[in-house]
C-alpha cells in the first residue's frame, strides 16, 4: 500500500496576519490547492491536519485531522494526528508536506521511500543545500506511540525526535528556487505568483 499523505496546515500564520495561509489565492486556485495537486498523485490517500472549525475546508473533500495534543504543539502534533489516522486506514507510513509550499517536488514520495530503503533508517526527511526540511518526511505508523510519549514529555522540535530514531536524507536539487519554498509573508506570496507564472 502506498503511503498516505498528510498536509500540515496547523500553523498560526502570524506573519501573514493569522488565518489559513493555504487558502490564500495563488494561480488558478489557492496555495493549498497547489500542494494537493502535487502531493495527491504520489500517495494512496490524502488528509489535512488543521485545528479549529473543519468546515472551512469542506470544499476540498478531504478528511480534516485535528491535533490530539492540547495547545499549539507544532508540526510533530500534526504528524501524530496523521499517524493515528493512517493506523485506522491500515497504512504503514505517511508522508507529510507543509500547506504553504506550492512547489513541492513531484517525486517527493518515491525519493523519501528510496532514502529509507538505501540508508536502512525508519524515517526520511527532505533536504536541499539550504538544509533539512523537517515538515517533509516519511514516517512509520509503528512509531506513533513513541511520538505520543515524546510530545507528552514536551518534545516539540522535529529533528530532536527524528534524530533519536535515525533519519535518512532525501536530497533535492535547488534549481531556479528551492522546491520547498514556503509562503510566510505577503512578499513571499507575490514571489510565488511570479514563480508560478514562469513555471
Amino acid at each position: 500500500m502506498a503511503p498516505l499523505g498528510v498536509i500540515l496546515a496547523g500553523g498560526l500564520a502570524t506573519r501573514m496576519g493569522g488565518g489559513d495561509k493555504g487558502l490564500l489565492p495563488l494561480g488558478a486556485g489557492t496555495i493549498l490547492s497547489q500542494v494537493i495537486d502535487r502531493l495527491g498523485p504520489q500517495v494512496g490517500g490524502l488528509a489535512l491536519n488543521a485545528n479549529g472549525d473543519p468546515t472551512r475546508f469542506a470544499d476540498l473533500g478531504l478528511p480534516v485531522l485535528s491535533d490530539s495534543i492540547e495547545g499549539y504543539a507544532g508540526p510533530l502534533a500534526g504528524v501524530l494526528a496523521g499517524l493515528d489516522w493512517a493506523a485506522g486506514q491500515g497504512a504503514s507510513h505517511i508522508v507529510t508536506a507543509a500547506a504553504d509550499t506550492p512547489f513541492l517536488p513531484a517525486d517527493l514520495v518515491p525519493r523519501l521511500l528510496l532514502a529509507v530503503e538505501r540508508e536502512g533508517k525508519p524515517i526520511a526527511l527532505a533536504t536541499t543545500e539550504n538544509g533539512r526540511h523537517p515538515t517533509f518526511g516519511l514516517w512509520p505508523v509503528v512509531l506513533r506511540d513513541d511520538l505520543r510519549r515524546a510530545l507528552a514529555e514536551g518534545v516539540r522540535k522535529v529533528v530532536l525526535w527524528t534524530d533519536g530514531h535515525g533519519t535518512a536524507s532525501a536530497e533535492f536539487a535547488v534549481d531556479r528556487f528551492d522546491p520547498f519554498f514556503n509562503v510566510n509573508t505577503p512578499e513571499d506570496l507575490a514571489e510565488a505568483a511570479r514563480l508560478l507564472g514562469g513555471a
